[in-house]
């Protein structure tokens, strides 16, 4: 579950001087921050290292005793023929590159030439790499439905539902990539508990950082992400380094990102595109090793249409989008939810709770929870606070939820509906017959618990019990 090396996959260089093999290898590492590399001097040995191995990539010299370049070539594109080569060739030769283009060579580099082109095409043939292996995961985790090889990374997130059960495998699938990852959720919906179980899963032997960005301006973003040099602005009187810094081949939560400043946005889009920053004060650039999990609660689209999000920073976010459900779209999970709380804040608070009232339930699975787990959790501790003994009560959350207003604003009366209940409804309902359908949907709403549904109808259960005899004796039942 490490991510210490990259990419994950080794890249293979085959290349018969030895000391060339060093000297590119060096250049990989301190120039592209690419650790992960196996070399091999002897060509007759490669294809049985390739059988052995599974590589992301193969950089590959054409001059070669034993078996030639395009040898090898030619049985990588027969056996392997999803494996991207790259040849690195003394030649400079048109006729040799045009061969290799056509056996099936990704591109075509000649050894004296400059090396920044060489590593911009390794760095993007590693990233569409990396997102088919990605692809290949996701078909075997999500659509074969596997379980999860690391469990114990979720144990935070209670759930019961199918939809946040496909939510961990595809965290599951993509924990290795080096890809930002871009959490989109309401508040309270737990984007702090998926993005601790993305780095539990991706890199658990380094630190998790979190940068709330919201508010934040670009000199204060840039001195805490970048850090900055010594006299860099006036107060700098010593070198700092910042989150990127500290974190190293860890993981940086940058939170709140649908509010990020317009020239940040700029800055987060070159780090994330070129994997390179600038200390303040400083025109030697970093480079990060960081995965970025960017979160935010905010309608990134219409922040887009409105000028106020980069549509390209948006773009380079997305490579893996996660949008975690509402709690009202999981009502399965209420139970469990509530149940754990109830515990949690037992033990915390020293309260003795037996049991829990069997409407309390269906109550809540009417509420609509604006905040989410978040404002179940509070509830649940308020309740627990004021609870003496016995089995936990409805009354503190009828208290909290505030009875029938919140419950019909925000479960029934919705803006699609247009504010109204009765939009669309020709002719209206009578007084009697509208008083009939609303405690025909209490009820159904409640699981014909007569108890709670009278406190979504805000009246006592006596009453609802007096209606409901009335409308059995006039329907002749």
């Amino acid at each position: 579950m490490s991510g210490n090396l990259y990419p994950a996959n080794p890249v293979l260089m085959i290349d018969d001087e030895e000391s060339w093999l060093q000297s590119c290898k060096l250049i990989l590492e301190y120039e592209a921050q690419i650790d992960n590399v196996m070399l091999c001097s002897d060509s007759r040995k490669a294809l049985d290292l390739i059988d052995k191995n599974r590589f992301s990539l193969v950089l590959l010299d054409l001059t070669m005793p034993h078996l030639s370049g395009r040898d090898v070539l030619s049985a990588i594109q027969e056996h392997y023929p999803d494996l991207p080569v790259i040849i690195l060739s003394g030649m400079n030769e048109l006729q040799a590159a045009v061969d290799c283009m056509k056996l099936g060579a990704y591109d075509y580099f000649v050894k004296t030439d400059g090396k920044e082109r060489l590593i911009a095409t390794i760095r993007h043939v590693l990233e569409l790499r990396s997102l088919q292996l990605e692809n290949e995961s996701l078909r075997k985790s999500i659509f074969q439905e596997q379980e999860l090889e690391h469990p114990e990374a979720f144990a935070e997130l209670k759930t019961h539902s199918p939809r946040m059960k496909v939510l961990f495998r595809y965290i599951q699938a993509i924990s290795r990539s080096s890809e930002p990852i871009f959490l989109i959720g309401e508040s309270g919906v737990g984007k702090e508990l998926v993005t601790r179980a993305i780095h539990q899963l991706s890199r658990p032997d380094y630190e998790l950082v979190t940068f709330n960005v919201a508010g934040v301006d670009d000199t204060v973003f840039s001195d805490t992400l970048f850090g900055h040099e010594k006299g860099a602005y006036t107060g700098a009187a010593m070198q700092r380094a910042g989150l990127i810094s500290r974190a190293g081949e860890g993981s940086i939560l940058l939170d709140e990102i649908g509010d990020l400043e317009h020239s940040a946005q700029v800055k987060l889009l070159r780090l994330l595109q070129d994997g390179e920053y600038y200390p303040l004060g400083s025109d030697a650039p970093r480079y990060s090793r960081a995965r970025f999990i960017c979160a935010t609660n905010q309608d990134v689209a219409a922040k887009i249409e409105n000028n106020e999000f980069r549509r390209d920073l948006y773009y380079r976010l997305s490579t893996h989008q996660i949008i975690i459900p509402p709690l009202r779209e999981r009502p399965e999970d209420i139970e469990l939810l509530l149940k754990h709380f109830v515990e949690q804040a037992a033990g915390e608070l020293g309260a003795t709770v037996t049991g829990i009232k069997p409407e309390l339930v269906p109550f809540l699975r009417s509420y609509h929870f604006p905040g989410n787990v978040r404002e179940l959790r509070s509830m649940v501790y308020d309740a627990v606070s004021r609870h003496e003994s016995g089995v936990l009560d409805i009354a503190v959350f009828e208290e909290k939820i505030g009875g029938v207003s919140d419950l019909l604003l925000n479960s029934v009366v919705t803006p699609d509906r247009g504010g109204t209940i009765f939009q669309g409804v020709h002719p209206l309902p009578s007084l009697k017959e509208a008083g009939e359908q609303l405690v025909d949907e209490a009820m159904e709403r409640a699981g014909s618990n007569q108890t709670v549904a009278a406190g979504m109808l805000g009246i006592t259960r006596q009453a609802l019990g007096k209606r409901l005899r009335k409308e059995k004796e006039s329907n002749g039942e």
